[in-house]
């Protein structure tokens, strides 16, 4: 199942799509990658959406990813009686440590007495992505009277953020220890940390998962911005979080921060997740709003390697359709003739690295019009995210003997990873890549294929050849 867009799709599963049949029918309408969020459901409830994902990839014939989504230090609300709320602008709310005691439309406990003790006369508290704004107006360390500034229905669990205030939280809590040794455990291809704010975060993530799955920096917090640098450098992926991020600085900033982060992501080579209200609506609405469309347009457009899907499709109305439609406006926008421009725009200089020229010089040759696809043989993907780097137009086809190399490899923009024997010789490799790319309808017969490998066969190293093959021409 070969789709013609290079930009990639993750999929949020939940209440609403964890089904074995919702998740065959989402990876048909484009999805490449499932997001277990540990921030809900239980253990068995994963090991069992694990397995069905892992099904489904027998069923659509290509890799699905799966990535564990940790929930980090999140600040939520305790219950209320009734379920829910409905808070007025002016009237008065209380947060107190009483969890014990269902909340009302007068007050509600929070789990978390470090927040409390943090507030301050003045501070605005956000709760549910900024949908309900609180302003403190006064504190005990235990306690905080405060004023609805903007209302809004309030259900139990909503986060809540405090923007200006700098609580001091590990990144890892004792939950996030649990679920990531079970992650690992079931055999997840990424981890996700929230609310990274140093290096330090995600080297303690790296050691405790010891290369058993590639790991991911969410950006959420302002703080990760000034540290952006040496966290890069600990991560192989990035997503960027907008909801928590916009709770915690001001809503202008998230797209120039959005854009800052596709740029040094792209330039690192490095795969970046563009996520939160993509089509928000559509958690409720078979259609979504004229300005999701847009931004989900405008991330194709700056070069993102994957949009995500959150709650519209673990929890919406219409999971599937959301994931459609999804694929519609991303295919559309790589249709766009000025697109295949901006994408050779933010190309960045090559390094002086012999594989990083070989790359480069496969995405020059590759320009030529009789070139029909390229093919990366690759043990750990490095090659195959550099040529993803270069973002050449053709599909690329990474062919790897490492399962987990193939699912880590669903993420990458333009990448059609596949699970294929290890060549043994130049011949061996040439008939291998010809063969794989004409069944997968990549190649037309006669077809120029251009192959990037490294040499000895068998061994783990650079790229170092560069070959041109052509397709069979079939009787």
């Amino acid at each position: 199942m070969i789709r013609t867009r290079r930009t990639r799709m993750v999929c949020t599963l939940g209440p609403a799509s964890r089904a074995p049949d919702r998740i065959v029918a989402l990876a048909r309408a484009g999805a490449d990658v499932f997001r277990l969020n540990f921030s809900h459901g239980t253990h068995d409830d994963h090991a069992e959406t694990y397995a069905s994902v892992r099904a489904a990839e027998e069923t659509v014939g290509r890799p699905l990813g799966i990535l564990g989504d940790l929930q980090g230090p999140k600040f939520r609300l305790g219950d209320f009686k009734d379920g829910s709320v409905h808070l007025t602008a002016g009237q008065a709310f209380r947060l107190d440590l009483d969890t014990a005691t269902p909340g009302d439309a007068a007050r509600v406990g929070v789990p978390h007495p470090e927040i409390l003790a943090a507030l301050v006369p003045g501070a605005t508290v956000l709760i549910d992505d900024g949908k309900v704004r609180l302003k403190v107006e006064t504190t005990d360390g235990k306690s905080a009277e405060t004023t609805v500034i903007a209302g809004d229905e309030l259900s139990n669990h909503k986060g809540l953020g405090v923007p200006g205030l700098r609580i001091p939280l590990p990144a890892l809590t004792e939950k996030d220890r649990q679920d990531l040794a079970f992650a690992l455990r079931l055999g997840v291809d990424w981890i996700a940390l929230s609310f990274v704010q140093h290096a330090q975060d995600m080297a303690e993530l790296r050691k405790l998962v010891q290369g058993r799955a590639a790991v991911m920096a969410k950006i959420e917090k302002p703080s990760a911005l000034d540290h952006l640098d040496e966290i890069l450098d600990l991560c192989d992926g990035l997503m960027i979080a907008r909801g928590d991020l916009g709770v915690e600085m001001a809503p202008e900033e998230v797209p120039v921060v959005q854009r800052t982060l596709i740029h040094e992501t792209r330039a690192r080579g490095i795969p970046v997740i563009v996520a939160t209200q993509m089509l928000d609506s559509m958690t409720r609405s078979p259609a979504p709003t004229r300005a999701e469309v847009s931004d989900v347009a405008n991330a194709v457009y700056e070069g993102a390697d994957a949009l995500m899907l959150s709650g519209e499709t673990a929890a919406g109305d219409y999971p599937v359709e959301s994931a459609a439609m999804m694929d519609r406006i991303m295919s559309r926008v790589e249709q766009d003739p000025r697109w295949p421009k901006l994408m050779a725009a933010e190309r960045d200089a090559i390094d002086d690295a012999d594989t990083d020229a070989l790359v480069a010089a496969a995405r020059r040759a590759a320009d030529a019009t009789s070139t029909n696809c390229l093919v990366a043989f690759t043990a750990t993907g490095t090659t195959a995210r550099r040529l993803s780097r270069e973002r050449p137009l053709q599909p690329v086809l990474a062919l790897t003997p490492n399962p987990q190399t193939a699912h880590r490899l669903t993420l990458v923009w333009g990448l059609e990873p596949r699970v294929a024997t290890d060549p043994n010789s130049l011949d061996e490799m040439t008939d291998e890549a010809v063969e794989i790319a004409a069944s997968l309808g990549l190649a037309k017969p006669g077809g120029r294929i251009l192959i990037i490998a490294g040499t000895p066969f068998g061994a783990p190293g650079s790229a170092n050849l560069l070959r041109f093959a052509h397709a069979p021409y079939r009787s």
